[in-house]
């Protein structure tokens, strides 16, 4: 895996959504979207960007991660500071899935570096938020993905046209929340859809 600085303009216009959450609908047809949560990055005529915060990568840590990027020894692992300890590795999408992106709280910012997005939500793509984290200097709330979701222009607005996505303000519990699993539902819910009639709003669709 490799964090490098990857060029992601926000350009934040009316009818855009970046800064919003994505909630797949029952009648996405895409497998690696299914019942999926995103955090749109970056919106514009040219296409978006996106993490998605919901699905967890398998059978790795963070602190594995710091130890195979060579931020800390292993020997270091057993003193990470608490805060490095919680943050989240997942799946952030299907593009470049040997890159990390890490999502954080607007406390920490590299000049240069570090994208605002919205409402206290950054995104920092090189190593030295990592090692500020294993510092235990870095962001209060941070969320590390490997990889993203991507879209062509217009492509993401086709597939809100053909109820492929429902969106919904983000907030710091969805984006940086330690239940992952649970980020469907509760995204749904937000929205003001119980989770437990989704059949019927497939039907419907």
């Amino acid at each position: 895996m490799r964090i490098g600085h990857t060029k992601i303009e926000a350009t934040r216009r009316p009818g855009y959504l970046d800064g919003q959450v994505l909630v797949a609908m029952p009648t996405m047809r895409d497998d690696r979207f299914a019942h999926s949560v995103i955090y749109l990055c970056a919106h514009s005529s040219e296409g978006a960007m996106g993490i998605v915060v919901n699905h967890p990568a398998p059978h790795i840590n963070f602190g594995d991660l710091l130890v195979q990027l060579d931020v800390i020894p292993a020997v270091n692992l057993i003193e990470l500071p608490q805060r490095a300890g919680s943050v989240r590795v997942l799946k952030g999408g299907p593009v470049e899935t040997g890159r990390g992106f890490v999502l954080h709280s607007a406390d920490f910012f590299i000049e240069n570096s570090t994208l605002p997005i919205d409402d206290g939500i950054c995104l920092t793509a090189t190593l030295d938020i990592l090692k500020a984290i294993a510092r235990g200097q870095g962001p209060k709330s941070a969320v590390l993905a490997l990889g993203y979701a991507g879209w062509a222009a217009g492509q993401l607005e086709s597939e809100i046209h053909a109820n492929g996505w429902l969106n919904c303000d983000a907030d710091a519990e969805l984006i940086f929340g330690q239940n992952v699993e649970g980020k469907y539902e509760q995204a749904l819910r937000k929205i003001g859809i119980d989770p437990a009639k989704l059949s019927s709003y497939a039907g419907h669709a």
